[in-house]
């Protein structure tokens, strides 16, 4: 019995140290150059509250009881978390591609499951901790209401999580920095800025408003924003169910794709 007993139980200490071992040098990759992940998002959001406001603030008005400072502080902050959460994974898989120390993640005995959660949660740890810092900032500028603290804070998990996810997705597709780049700037980029952040939709012609309304970012913002004030272009509760069906298909075809050894074998 004693000969068999340190056999059968190595395999478990291994697979429970393995996940936060990861975890932890994905949230200290970040960490460690703070001013490049964390501060820079955060001065860009800045300029361009800055810069819309100032031109913006006297000539627009979303909501009756909202300036559109504040209607614009949401949106910047939801669009530099999505950004942020992205960027966690897609660039720490396509630079372990590049380096060829991608293969160090297989050796150990790491279920797809335990890497999947790795990845996406330190990226969605990076994009709350830009949105609090966007949030911070702005409290210099203008005092936001908070209507419903667990609408902003699961809004933002969500929404942080899917982003975290398609980044895991496209970091696991690209083998090369130019194919991140198309990810991100056909697809992660207009998503984006075409989702509300900057405007209502029903300040949009009808043809736009339909487009948007395919747009699963605008659920995210629209429904992070309802959270502090109470508005919204739509209902809160369906935005709600799209951004939770879109995080739940995205992390039904990562696992898959992780689970097949999906570039990572090959």
């Amino acid at each position: 019995m004693s000969s068999t007993n340190p056999v059968r139980n190595t395999p478990q200490a291994s697979l429970g140290s393995g996940f936060p071992t990861l975890l932890r040098k994905e949230l200290s990759r970040f960490w460690k150059v703070g001013f490049q992940t964390v501060a820079a998002p955060v001065m860009t959001a800045l300029l361009y509250l800055l810069v819309f406001s100032h031109v913006l603030e006297e000539r627009v008005r979303v909501y009756d009881t909202v300036s559109y400072t504040s209607f614009l502080i949401p949106g910047l902050m939801m669009m530099s978390m999505l950004q942020n959460a992205f960027a966690n994974p897609s660039s720490s898989l396509i630079q372990s591609r590049i380096t060829g120390n991608l293969v160090f993640i297989l050796l150990p005995p790491l279920s797809h499951r335990e890497i999947f959660m790795a990845y996406v949660l330190a990226g969605i740890v990076r994009g709350l901790c830009v949105g609090a810092c966007i949030w911070i900032v702005a409290l210099f500028f203008v005092k936001l209401p908070v209507h419903n603290a667990a609408w902003i804070i699961v809004f933002a998990i969500l929404s942080c999580g899917i982003l975290s996810i398609l980044g895991l997705i496209a970091g696991l597709w690209s083998e090369k920095f130019d194919q991140l780049a198309m990810f991100q700037n056909f697809l992660i980029m207009p998503a984006t800025f075409l989702s509300g952040v900057f405007y209502s939709i029903h300040t949009l012609p009808p043809f736009w408003q339909a487009v948007s309304r395919w747009n699963p970012i605008f659920y995210t913002i629209d429904g992070f924003r309802y959270g502090f004030f109470a508005a919204s272009d739509v209902s809160p509760w369906h935005s709600l169910i799209i951004v939770a069906g879109v995080f739940a298909v995205l992390c039904a075809f990562a696992l898959r794709l992780l689970a097949s050894g999906y570039k990572l074998r090959s």
